[in-house]
């Protein structure tokens, strides 16, 4: 990665391969495991990638949750390294301080470096900061830096904070995304929309949650079966819905159809 001396662990996590491959076989920078215990860190199966991520704070993993929901991705690599010598060139022409502990230069890293399938941008550089953060003038500096080191690269950079993270959402995001069903249930879950959709057209009025009840003591299914198939063909994209709105407030006639059930299909199958 550099003929610079880094410290024994960066020189460790070199050998290890972190920051190299991409898909699922990305290595990230740092890990949870990286950090102390009482952190905010997460770890979360990536649908897109079909590999575990490390997300270092809750704001990391919302922000993690709107790419991962983005039909657009395609990838998705969190804590990317910086090539250090581009960073130490910038640092010396911009006249900030580079990162380092206990004098020795430590590797920067970007929170999450998106792959699309847009033609216009097809890599965008996310860094994620809560809007307090912006008033160390030294975590500035650094944001600086990275800044100029993707303008180098010529890759849009976008900081983040809560502000632009849309908390309704992120809500029902959380709330869908366990509901991917696995590849041997898919059949037997899309079997179910027409009845559903049947079912809404004749009680549009009623909320998901009142019809899911309704449906389960029509059929005499387990309590809540329905509500959890429901919620897995929304994650599923076969019931479509203003993902700004609460779930929990939609009434089963803003549920609408998609019109390529096959491609979904197909869509999720390639992400197995």
């Amino acid at each position: 990665m550099t003929s610079i001396i880094l410290d024994s662990r960066s020189q460790k996590w070199i050998k290890q391969g972190r920051g190299s491959g991409s898909g699922k076989d990305y290595h990230p920078w740092l890990t949870v495991r990286d950090l102390p215990s009482s952190g905010r860190s997460h770890r979360i199966w990536g649908f897109q990638t079909q590999r575990t991520h490390h997300l270092l704070s809750d704001l990391e993993l919302a922000a993690f949750f709107l790419f991962d929901w983005n039909s657009t991705v395609t990838d998705i690599r969190e804590q990317y390294p910086l090539r250090l010598e581009d960073t130490l060139k910038l640092a010396t022409d911009a006249g900030i301080r580079h990162p380092e502990v206990g004098g020795q230069v430590q590797v920067m890293s970007t929170d999450l470096l998106v792959d699309t399938n847009r033609p216009n941008t097809p890599r965008l550089a996310i860094q994620v900061k809560t809007s307090t953060d912006l008033f160390n003038p030294r975590t500035i500096e650094k944001l600086e830096l990275e800044r100029r080191y993707w303008e180098m690269k010529e890759i849009p950079w976008y900081l983040l904070t809560e502000r632009q993270i849309p908390k309704i959402v992120i809500k029902n995001i959380a709330w869908l995304y366990p509901a991917q069903v696995v590849l041997g249930e898919l059949e037997e879950t899309l079997g179910f929309a027409p009845l559903y959709l049947n079912y809404f057209l004749q009680y549009p009025a009623l909320q998901i949650s009142q019809a899911a009840m309704m449906l389960d003591q029509a059929y005499s299914l387990s309590t809540g079966e329905s509500l959890q198939r429901i919620r897995a063909l929304m994650a599923l994209r076969v019931f479509l819905f203003d993902i700004r709105k609460p779930w929990s407030s939609l009434s089963v006639c803003e549920l609408q159809a998609s019109s390529d059930i096959n491609s979904l299909r197909d869509r999720y199958a390639a992400n197995q």
